[in-house]
């Protein structure tokens, strides 16, 4: 409901918005810098992001996009990625302690849903939120089916990773009054969950906003090289190989990588991309 969407924007200031990011390894790659700079568009344009760090729902896996189930990782592990990943969002947010560098809008907040996650009771869990989902429906969703298609096993634990995404966006409005989740678009299914969940729960009026998967003019995921994944942590990747990624974009895709991944004014975007 983009209309519903843009007219709350307009008399709510600022509105609170979060995205999810699992800690499946100790650092983001470029594939989630679309995520990054929607959250910081969002700050801004004066409003309230929220980063979510997915320490209880690294432990189910998500099974969006795979093809198979996610290695389970331990608590230590978890916690170290988690440690990792943090860094890169002082880079692009401003938080509620001033440190960072969007400006604009109230502080980010980061938070981490094994808050709430870790300390489930499953039969209760299961009577009070379980009987809001349909199977049948769950099954149609692509990342379900997809999987199913393919013949590809698909775990029970996976299978409720969707429930509890949804749980995190009616805990987020509960505690922070969050309106609005975004992510890529093999989250979709995940987030309209969540905003019926709190419809039939609460009777809160949530939105869900995806954006496209990012490729190259070639077809190529973006973020994908012959030498791998493109790191955003140092320690990964080196500043030089970082710039050399982005300095070796092809020319057909500059102009539209200006646009996702620079502040440049669009003006300015249109007469670079004519030379």
């Amino acid at each position: 409901d983009s209309e519903g969407l843009d007219a709350l924007l307009m008399e709510r200031r600022p509105a609170i918005c979060y995205i999810g990011f699992d800690c499946t390894a100790d650092s983001l790659h470029v594939g989630s810098l679309i995520q990054i700079m929607l959250l910081r568009w969002w700050q801004k344009s004066g409003h309230q992001p929220i980063v979510l760090m997915g320490g209880g729902t690294t432990k189910v896996g998500d099974p969006s996009g795979k093809d198979e189930s996610r290695q389970l990782l331990g608590d230590a592990d978890i916690a170290r990625n988690k440690d990792g990943i943090k860094g890169v969002f002082s880079q692009f947010l401003t938080f509620g302690d001033g440190s960072g560098s969007a400006g604009s809008g109230a502080g980010a907040i980061m938070t981490d849903n094994a808050e709430w996650l870790d300390g489930l009771g499953y039969i209760a869990f299961l009577r009070d939120y379980g009987r809001h989902f349909s199977v049948n429906r769950m099954l149609s969703f692509d990342s379900v089916k997809l999987r199913l298609e393919r013949e590809q096993p698909l775990t029970f634990l996976e299978f409720n990773y969707m429930v509890l995404q949804a749980y995190d966006f009616l805990e987020l409005y509960r505690r922070h009054d969050c309106i609005l989740q975004m992510g890529g678009s093999d989250q979709w299914g995940n987030i309209v969950n969540g905003v019926e969940l709190t419809r039939r729960v609460e009777g809160g009026q949530l939105y869900g906003l995806t954006s496209p998967l990012i490729t190259t003019s070639s077809g190529e995921k973006m973020g994908k090289t012959a030498r791998g994944a493109v790191w955003l942590n140092a320690s990964r990747l080196s500043a030089y190989d970082y710039y050399q990624f982005w300095r070796n974009t092809a020319d057909a895709d500059v102009g539209r990588f200006l646009r996702l991944f620079t502040e440049l004014p669009l003006d300015e975007i249109a007469r670079l991309e004519k030379l």
